[in-house]
């Protein structure tokens, strides 16, 4: 009787057999955004309160979408990121090779 365990396993192959590969990788974008969001924003040596501050973005909900706790709406990214002095790019993704 085969197994469905994860044990042995790496992440990577857990991953793939719950996820479907478009969930892979609208998970891997939200990653890297947040990411560059609290970079800029650590580059910038400002605080989240202060980051409320030129936003408009309540400091609670910057905390709970840089722990990756919610899933913010595009108007809250687009705050911030315009506070950072950042915007959004629609660019073709890397292909897969």
């Amino acid at each position: 009787m085969e197994s469905n365990s994860a044990v042995g396993k790496n992440w990577d192959d857990v991953r793939n057999e719950i996820f479907t590969p478009g969930e892979i990788a609208e998970s891997d974008l939200r990653v890297a955004l947040i990411g560059e969001i609290i970079k800029a924003r650590q580059e910038m040596g400002i605080s989240q309160k202060r980051l409320e501050e030129l936003s408009g973005v309540k400091q609670p909900v910057i905390a709970r979408m840089e722990k990756g706790y919610t899933s913010p709406q595009l108007d809250t990214i687009l705050k911030v990121l315009a506070a950072l002095g950042k915007t959004l790019a629609v660019v073709p993704l890397p292909e897969k090779q």
